[in-house]
């Protein structure tokens, strides 16, 4: 921007492309970042501009707007009015359609982006029909085995395993009575006595007695 029109030639073009109220604030925040103007030139600029009646300067309190001024555009008609109102209607519902649009494929892309390329499809297929093969080849060597335990002899084993339970249980019984009995004169406690007579419990070797 030089010093000679001190912004004023493209504040007025934006004005008036735009044709709206603006403050000198609005102004200066929408053509600062592209054209490096400072505020007090946009404040003065426009206040010139205001002067000239380039542009038509409103005070609202302490606020001053600006917008171009009305008189270099044409009068619109009440259709021509309508006609645009119309347009904007359809153009704002376009606006919307195009925007859900967007976000269906946004949706869509991030789902896309989230799954698997071909390649590591079909190296995990590879993998799932090696790690199959490997499971059918244990199968057949489990249905091929001659070892396998029948019926009748896996009822016999839980017979026999319930018979030594309850022989274990009654004879734990019993010499836990009997050394009771003992403790009764006994003037020792009853670890003292289960060490000098050798006896080692089923604690002592972290042994529990298994449930029927």
């Amino acid at each position: 921007m030089s010093k000679k029109d001190n912004g004023a030639p493209l504040i007025l073009s934006y004005l008036n492309e735009k044709n709206r109220p603006y403050s000198a604030q609005d102004v200066f925040c929408n053509l600062q970042k592209q054209h490096g103007f400072g505020k007090t030139a946009v404040v003065k600029a426009m206040e010139l501009l205001s002067l000239e009646g380039k542009i038509t300067e409103k005070i609202y309190g302490k606020q001053k707007i600006y917008f171009a001024n009305q008189c270099q555009f044409k009068t619109v008609s009440e259709e021509e009015l309508k006609a645009m109102n119309c347009q904007i209607s359809q153009l704002t519902a376009e606006v919307q359609a195009l925007t859900h649009s967007c976000r269906q494929l946004d949706a869509e892309l991030k789902e896309l982006s989230s799954s698997l390329t071909t390649e590591e499809m079909k190296s995990e297929v590879r993998e799932l029909k090696a790690e199959c093969s490997g499971y059918t080849a244990r199968l057949e060597k489990i249905k091929s085995a001659t070892n396998h335990v029948t019926p009748e002899e896996k009822e016999k084993v839980y017979k026999d395993r319930d018979v030594y339970v309850k022989e274990w249980k009654k004879r734990k019984r019993l010499a836990s009575d009997m050394v009771n009995a003992i403790l009764e004169g006994y003037p020792k406690s009853k670890k003292q006595f289960l060490e000098e007579v050798g006896v080692e419990t089923d604690e002592d070797c972290k042994v529990v007695v298994p449930t029927t």
